[in-house]
């Protein structure tokens, strides 16, 4: 069952270990960024080939492990990294993902596999085999998904994006049902555009503008806010926040 350890108002994360994926760019590495100040053991799963020198940047004992998330035997190898370096795993948060815009008539059926490949098999994958370790292991682990504003409202050009992130949402809703028993929580988040590097050049302009005009926050996310409520899932203070979809939206979804 999922206990009560207290309403931690630190957040506390000290001394966890968290897997990472897609932890050298964009969101995973924000979240990087933030756990590591917050005492986080981290452990990076990137195709970056320079994905291990981006983790020791962030804290000297950090690693970081380059490869294909799509790949098990490389999903295998993450973990083991992680349980070899710290001694037990503690968090995952599924970052890696991609963006295939086109309409849906015209999407190719490489582009649709390549997306649900990479943003719903391989998180799925992911989580399934830490959620297998943390119920052999009794270990009260949490799961972060990204998902996305576009899992749950329509897009235009975005009709894989939004079906891969749609199916994010439902699967975590799925895991934190059957994992509860074991005190694992499963949780998403659904970000609006973030500023990330990839955020600043699909976004900044005209087109940037006009979007932000139809949020009530008028702006966009920043990538660390993004993290902090990445981190705050993973802290003891939402012990009771499990299949949850928390969206990061600025009020564009309420309309």
């Amino acid at each position: 069952m999922l206990q009560y350890y207290g309403a931690d108002p630190e957040f506390s994360l000290e001394g966890k270990t968290a897997v990472i994926t897609g932890g050298a760019a964009g969101i995973g590495y924000e979240t990087a960024k933030f756990f590591a100040k917050k005492g986080v053991n981290l452990v990076l799963a990137d195709l970056n080939p320079g994905v291990d020198e981006i983790a020791k940047e962030l804290d000297p004992k950090a690693v970081g492990i380059a490869g294909d998330v799509t790949n098990g035997a490389y999903r295998q190898s993450v973990v083991d990294l992680g349980v070899k370096q710290f001694g037990q795993i503690d968090i995952l948060v599924n970052c890696a993902g991609i963006v295939a815009l086109e309409k849906a008539e015209l999407i190719s059926e490489s582009d649709w596999d390549r997306t649900m490949n990479i943003n719903l098999e391989s998180s799925f994958m992911m989580a399934q085999l830490l959620g297998k370790y943390f119920i052999d292991n009794h270990v009260n682990g949490s799961i972060v998904n990204i998902a996305s504003q576009a899992g749950v409202i329509a897009l235009d050009k975005h009709v894989a994006y939004c079906a891969a992130k749609g199916g994010i949402i439902a699967m975590t809703k799925v895991m934190a049902l059957e994992w509860g028993k074991y005190g694992i929580r499963v949780n998403a988040v659904a970000p609006t555009v973030v500023l990330t590097e990839l955020g600043h050049k699909a976004w900044d302009g005209p087109a940037g503008d006009a979007f932000k005009k139809e949020m009530p926050s008028e702006r966009f996310a920043e990538p660390d806010e993004v993290a902090g409520v990445i981190a705050f899932l993973c802290s003891n203070a939402a012990g009771m926040i499990t299949g949850h979809n928390l969206l990061i939206d600025g009020g564009y979804t309420i309309k």
